[in-house]
C-alpha cells in the first residue's frame, strides 16, 4: 500500500447539465434535466437543483417530468461537452503522463509520476490548484480526491462533492470505509448489495469482518475475494495512460416503434456512415462489421459479418450492414438500431475500396433506373387524367417542417446567438442570451421554417477577449 496520497480522481460536477447552466444564464440556479426527451429518453444528467426534486441518471425521462415538471428538459450538445473535456484532460496531463481518463467527465491521475506532490501538503496543493484551473478555463466546478489507491481516490471525490476536496490520509482508510454501506464499493451494484444484506452484510467494515471465505461462499471466488481484499483497502489497480479502444459503433432508440422496412434500412445506412465517422475520427478501420436490432418485444439480436480485411470506407459498412440487415424479421417493429466495428487496426485494405466503389455505382444505377421508370408510368397516368388543354393545375409544395429541439443552438439575423426553449405547431421560442451575458435574456417566437433563424454552433463558456470583440 502506497504510503502518500499518490492518485487523483476528478469528477466533474453534474457535468452535462452544468455545461448547460453555464452556457444559459437563465437558467442558472434552476433545475435542469439533460437526456433523450421522447417517450422512451432517459435522464443523462441532473442539476443539483432537479436532483433535490429525486431527479437521476439513467431514470426515464416520463418520471422525471413528473417529479420535476417545471425543470427544463434540453437535449445533448456533446460537441460542447467534448471540446470541455478536451480541456480538462489537457490540464490533467500537465500533472502527469499517467492519466486515465473514464468517461467525458472523469479520470485519474498517476501524481507520483508526474513528480509533482511529494507529501499530503503538496499533494493537497496540487488539487486546489487544478480546481481554480478548471474553473477560469472552463468556468465549471469539479470535485478533486486524493487517496493512495484509485478506489480511495474515487471515494475521496464523491465525498468532495459538489465543488470539493478530499484527502484520504494513508492508515486511516479501514477506520473511514468501516460504516460505509457496500455499495460504497466498485463492483457492488442493487443485485450484489441485495445478495450481501440477505446474508447480514450492510456495510464496507461487516464485509471485512466476514472473512474471505464466507465473501467466497456467498459471491464466488473472483468477486468474493476481489470484495474483501477492497474492504481491507487493498487496491494495488495502475493508472492507464491509455485503453485500447475494442470496438467502434452507434445506435439510437427509437420513440415510436418503426414497422417500414424501408425506413429501417435507412436508419441503418444512416448508422453505418455515423459509425464510419467515429472510426475515421479515431484514425482507425475495422475488419467486422456490427448490427444490433431491439425489436417491439425488448428482444434483441445481434448479427456480425467479418470481411476479408480492415475497412474504413462508408459503403463497404453500409453494404455490410444491409446484408446482416436481411436476416433479420423485423415485422413487428423496431426499437432500437446499432451498428458498430469490431477488430480494429490502423490500416484499410485496399481492395474493399473497389468493391465498395462498384457497389455504390450499380446502387446509383437501379436507383436511377427506378425512377425513370416510375416518371415514365406517371407521365402516362397523367396523360390519361389530363385536363383539357390551356388549362394548368400546380400542386401545392408542402415545405419540410424543420424541427427545434430544446437546448440546441442558433442564431438570428437580427436578435444574434441564443437556444431553443421549446417548439411545436409550426413555432419555436427562442431566449436570446450567451454565456457572457450578465441577466436571462429576452424571449421571441418565431415560425419554424423563419429563413432568418438557422441552427448555429455552441459557444465556448470562457471565451477570450478576441472572441467577445468578434462577437
Amino acid at each position: 500500500m502506497r504510503t502518500a496520497p499518490t492518485i487523483l480522481h476528478l469528477d466533474m460536477d453534474a457535468f452535462y447539465a452544468s455545461a448547460e447552466q453555464a452556457a444559459k444564464p437563465s437558467l442558472r440556479g434552476k433545475a435542469v434535466v439533460v437526456g433523450g426527451l421522447g417517450p422512451r429518453g432517459v435522464v443523462a444528467t441532473a442539476s443539483y437543483e432537479a436532483r433535490k426534486f429525486g431527479v437521476h441518471s439513467a431514470m426515464p425521462m416520463g418520471q422525471a417530468r413528473r417529479l420535476a415538471p417545471n425543470a427544463a428538459y434540453l437535449v445533448p450538445r456533446f460537441g460542447l461537452y467534448r471540446e470541455i473535456s478536451d480541456q480538462v484532460m489537457a490540464l490533467l496531463r500537465q500533472l502527469s503522463p499517467l492519466v486515465e481518463p473514464l468517461s467525458l467527465d472523469e479520470a485519474f491521475v498517476d501524481l507520483d509520476a508526474g513528480g509533482v506532490a511529494d507529501d499530503q501538503a503538496s499533494a493537497l496543493a496540487v488539487g486546489e490548484r487544478l480546481r481554480a484551473d478548471i474553473k477560469a478555463v472552463t468556468g465549471l466546478a469539479g470535485s478533486v480526491g486524493l487517496a493512495a489507491s484509485k478506489m480511495l481516490a474515487k471515494i475521496a471525490s464523491e465525498e468532495a462533492k459538489p465543488d470539493g476536496l478530499r484527502l484520504i490520509v494513508p492508515g486511516t482508510e479501514r477506520e473511514l470505509l468501516g460504516p460505509m454501506p457496500v455499495r460504497t464499493l466498485p463492483g457492488v451494484g442493487p443485485a450484489t448489495g441485495d445478495h450481501l444484506r440477505r446474508g447480514g452484510i450492510t456495510t464496507v467494515g461487516e464485509i471485512a469482518e466476514a472473512g474471505e471465505d464466507e465473501l467466497v461462499r456467498l459471491l464466488g471466488k473472483s468477486h468474493g475475494s476481489a470484495l474483501y481484499a477492497m474492504a481491507l483497502a487493498r487496491d494495488e489497480r495502475p493508472v492507464v495512460a491509455e485503453r485500447e479502444s475494442k470496438s467502434v459503433s452507434v445506435e439510437d432508440t427509437y420513440d415510436v416503434d418503426i414497422h417500414d422496412r424501408v425506413r429501417v434500412r435507412g436508419e441503418v445506412a444512416r448508422l453505418a456512415d455515423r459509425c464510419v465517422e467515429r472510426l475515421r475520427a479515431a484514425g482507425h478501420s475495422g475488419r467486422t462489421i456490427v448490427l444490433k436490432v431491439r425489436r417491439f418485444d425488448f428482444s434483441t439480436l445481434t448479427r456480425s459479418e467479418t470481411l476479408r480485411g480492415p475497412t474504413d470506407d462508408p459503403g463497404v459498412v453500409r453494404e455490410a450492414a444491409a446484408r446482416l440487415l436481411e436476416s433479420v424479421d423485423t415485422t413487428g417493429g423496431v426499437r432500437l438500431l446499432g451498428v458498430g466495428v469490431t477488430g480494429l487496426a490502423d490500416y484499410t485494405q485496399e481492395d474493399l475500396f473497389a468493391q465498395a466503389q462498384a457497389q455504390a455505382q450499380a446502387e446509383a444505377e437501379a436507383v436511377q433506373a427506378q425512377e425513370t421508370q416510375r416518371e415514365a408510368e406517371e407521365e402516362r397516368a397523367g396523360e390519361a387524367a389530363a385536363e383539357p388543354v390551356g388549362e394548368t393545375v400546380a400542386e401545392p409544395v408542402v415545405p419540410v417542417e424543420r424541427r427545434w429541439a430544446a437546448g440546441l443552438d442558433v442564431r438570428h439575423a437580427e436578435y444574434g446567438h441564443g437556444w431553443v426553449q421549446g417548439s411545436g405547431l409550426g413555432r419555436v421560442t427562442v431566449r436570446f442570451e450567451t454565456p457572457e451575458s450578465t441577466a436571462p435574456g429576452r424571449v421571441r417566437t418565431f415560425r419554424t421554417d423563419d429563413p432568418a433563424l438557422e441552427p448555429a454552433e455552441p459557444l465556448p463558456l470562457v471565451a477570450s477577449p478576441e472572441e467577445l470583440e468578434r462577437r
